[in-house]
């Protein structure tokens, strides 16, 4: 199954990111993937992404991360809500001692 996900680039302390579309068995660092659809920069806050391309892979049975989602869904690319992507909090139970 392909997916539409971020790879990191950047260095230490500087994080970029390229917006791949892969195999999603493939690691995260592989340099094996299908294209490159736009970048994010983190610090300056600049998403770019091809909207065509996406659409067309999207079209074509790849499926996004989360994340992505919720960019995508920031710039405008798709419609839609954004996806929560952080866990549900538990609350921990305090034992009694006895």
């Amino acid at each position: 199954m392909l997916k539409i996900r971020l790879q990191r680039t950047g260095r230490k302390n500087d994080p970029h990111f390229r917006l791949i579309v892969t195999e999603s068995t493939l690691k995260p660092k592989t340099s094996q993937f299908a294209e490159i659809v736009g970048t994010y920069n983190v610090k300056a806050g600049i998403f770019e992404a091809k909207a065509d391309r996406v659409k067309h892979w999207m079209s074509v049975g790849a499926q996004v991360t989360p994340t992505v989602h919720n960019l995508l869904v920031t710039k405008g690319v798709i419609a839609g809500k954004k996806v929560n992507v952080l866990p549900k909090k538990t609350v921990q139970k305090k034992e009694v001692k006895a």
